[in-house]
Parts: C-alpha cells; sequence; structure tokens
C-alpha cells in the first residue's frame, strides 16, 4: 500500500512532487503541551490514544496542504481498513456522489461540478485519490450552503420550516449556539460585536460547526475501531471550540488531537507562545512560499 500510495502523491500533484525534496525546510511543528519541537511522527504516534485528528488549514497554503497529503499517508499506513477522512470541502447532500467517485462508478468531472467541489480542488484531490484508490471513506462532512445561507438570513428557527429529508442533511434541530469564549472568539473575528449585528451570523457559523461533528460521530459511532482525520478551516479547531466542541456533544467521551497550521511571516524565529492555546500541535509554514490561490 504504501509503494502505490507513493506513486499516487506523485502523479496527482505536481507541486508536492516539485516540493518534497527540500520542503521539511519550510516547515516547523511544535507540541503544545511538552513545549518542545516534534514531528510528524508524534503526531502519528498520538494517533494511537485519539479517534479523531483536526487539521485546522489554511486554505491557500501550499505547505499546509502538503501536510495534510503526508499524514494522511503516515495514517493510511498505520491503520489500514481502519481510517476514514472528514473533509469540511463536502457537503453532506453530496455524499453520494462522493461515494460513486470513490467506486470508481462516476468521473472525477461529476466529482467537481455534481458534489460542488470547492474551487481551489486541485488541493485536495490528492487525498481524494488516495482514498479512492486504497478504500478509505470520505465523510462530506459540512451543511448544504443554502441551509447556512438561509440562517444567516432568517435564523436558525427557520430551519423547522424545512422537510424531514432536508433536515437529515444537518445536524439535529436545535443547534446548541451557546454563547461564552467561541462567541467572543468569532465576534472578534467579525470585526467586533457591532459588526456581527444579530446573532444570526453567529447562529450559522454554529450550525456548520454542528453539522460537521455530527457528521463525524455518526462515522465513529457506526464504525468501531476506525480512526478519522477532519479537515476544516483553522477556526473550526482552534482552542477546542467549535466543531471539536460540538463533537464532544454528540459523541461524549471521543477523544481528539487537534493539528493548527499556519504560514507565519516570522517563521525563521517563530514565537510559539502565540498559539499555544490554540491547539495540540501547532504547524507554522514558511509565508514566503507561493499560495495556491
Amino acid at each position: 500500500m504504501r509503494f502505490l500510495i507513493n506513486i499516487l502523491l506523485l502523479l496527482t500533484s505536481p507541486a508536492i512532487a516539485f516540493c518534497q525534496a527540500g520542503i521539511d525546510t519550510h516547515y516547523k511543528i511544535y507540541n503544545t503541551a511538552k513545549k518542545q519541537p516534534a514531528s510528524l511522527h508524534d503526531i502519528v504516534k498520538d494517533m494511537d490514544k485519539a479517534d479523531v485528528l483536526f487539521f485546522g488549514e489554511e486554505h491557500n497554503d501550499s505547505t499546509g496542504h502538503y501536510l495534510e497529503h503526508t499524514l494522511l499517508k503516515k495514517l493510511a499506513d498505520k491503520y489500514p481498513g481502519k481510517l476514514a477522512l472528514s473533509m469540511e470541502m463536502f457537503q453532506t447532500d453530496c455524499q453520494t456522489v462522493v461515494n460513486e467517485y470513490l467506486a470508481g462508478l462516476i468521473r472525477e468531472k461529476n466529482l467537481v461540478t455534481e458534489g460542488r467541489a470547492w474551487n481551489n480542488y486541485k488541493d485536495y484531490r490528492p487525498m481524494i485519490e488516495i482514498a479512492k484508490a486504497t478504500g478509505i471513506p470520505v465523510i462530506a462532512a459540512n451543511a448544504p450552503t443554502r441551509y447556512t445561507n438561509l440562517t444567516t438570513r432568517a435564523g436558525l428557527a427557520e430551519l423547522n420550516k424545512l422537510s424531514a429529508t432536508a433536515k437529515a442533511w444537518l445536524a439535529p434541530l436545535p443547534i446548541d449556539t451557546v454563547t461564552g469564549p467561541y462567541y467572543e472568539k468569532f465576534a472578534n473575528l467579525m470585526g467586533g460585536h457591532a459588526a456581527m449585528g444579530n446573532l444570526k451570523i453567529y447562529q450559522s457559523q454554529n450550525l456548520w460547526d454542528a453539522t460537521m461533528a455530527y457528521s463525524i460521530a455518526q462515522f465513529y459511532k457506526a464504525h468501531k475501531g476506525f480512526k478519522i482525520m477532519q479537515i476544516n478551516g483553522g477556526f473550526h479547531s482552534e482552542e477546542k471550540l467549535g466543531t471539536v466542541a460540538q463533537l464532544l456533544k454528540y459523541a461524549p467521551g471521543i477523544k481528539t488531537i487537534t493539528v493548527q497550521a499556519y504560514a507565519d511571516e516570522n517563521f525563521l524565529n517563530p514565537d510559539w507562545t502565540k498559539y499555544a492555546k490554540l491547539g495540540d500541535y501547532i504547524i507554522l509554514t514558511d509565508a514566503s512560499l507561493p499560495k495556491t490561490f
């Protein structure tokens, strides 16, 4: 399997093949609990005592995407037949399309169009191709955009008007929108409480988080012994808030590791204290490298 995955990585992403020779000099990993440098091997080893690995990415970070691919490869080698990939980048109502592509029933162009793949699908394609070739299930975890948009416009209560079929693509209603650290963090991201207006935009964020968490929890409960690697934008898993906190409500006792990746202008002399609370592992990448978009 290792040989097959290596070939797939090279064939599906020329950028990865180009970077492999010197990529190790363009990222640094830090264990926040031990307050010391770490490696990808350390992260993989820690999965022995965890169920879900959250990788919080910056969506256009080329090195971050390379490390996602590499971690998936290492986890696939370690847990053959017992690994799943969960992705923010596909929505729950596209699960059938994703499954059909993984089974070789439909063409990639149908996956991209009918699966509503992100515009930067090329960044995630190597992981999908590894999953397809090696039988790794892919969880289309995210809430359909039309429902997060509906929540932003009209609030969570409006979701109660949806059909039973539509509600099945979401986390169970009502969605927990507790205020506290996550609310304050979200308000700061939006530019302050005044900039947020009403709570509807925060409610849509919670719907997003809750649906990803519920998707993971459902798979976890149905597939005992599996390890799950979840890919999402960094904010969703920072400080084990957002999707991580929602997951613990749907699957109490589930064990998680959070890896948060950031391109840092001070990559050569990082201030790790800035990131100490954000994840179990922090990956800093060289901000001088080209972005993927």
